[in-house]
């Protein structure tokens, strides 16, 4: 008897295993797709920042990692997430709220410099709507993926682990 695929292909629109909670290989580029939810799932959550980048914990990085983060391998401080629909993003929803996303950050990077302190990313007058954006892409790919989007953002460690394979 031969069997035509398995009823788990992700292929199917049913999700793969998980690894620790993110869909492992679902999305073609889910390396990226992890790379940009960890970004915007620290971008996004004010109490985190709060407690971890401006108290200046080890293994969050700080706000300029996570625009590195954002944006390194997708480039999207050059072009649309909405390239990437079905490879990054699993549709235009998803893109369109990411485009906002980055382009309130990376304004708001281009006027503190990326050097600065996270002191003044969080005091700038447009931060607060930077991280609304944010939270609505991190929530957003959070529930597509099947994630909890009020989890605390997991230490860069873990992302490189989840990402080594």
């Amino acid at each position: 008897m031969a069997v035509q695929g398995s009823e788990k292909s992700s292929r199917r629109g049913r999700r793969s295993t998980t690894m620790d909670g993110m869909p492992f290989n679902d999305m073609p580029w889910w390396r990226w797709r992890a790379n940009v939810r960890s970004a915007l799932h620290m971008l996004s959550d004010p109490v985190f920042q709060t407690e971890c980048w401006l108290a200046g914990h080890e293994g969050y990085g700080d706000v300029t990692d996570a625009v590195y983060r954002l944006v390194e391998d997708t480039w999207l401080d050059n072009w649309s997430a909405e390239k990437y629909v079905g490879t990054v993003f699993r549709d235009s929803g998803e893109a369109a709220l990411v485009d906002v996303a980055v382009l309130r950050v990376l304004r708001i990077m281009h006027q503190v410099g990326a050097d600065a302190p996270v002191s003044a990313y969080l005091e700038h007058h447009g931060w607060a709507e930077a991280v609304r954006a944010a939270r609505e892409a991190h929530v957003r790919l959070a529930l597509n993926d099947g994630d909890d989007p009020e989890a605390r953002p997991r230490p860069l460690a873990v992302l490189a682990r989840l990402t080594a394979f």
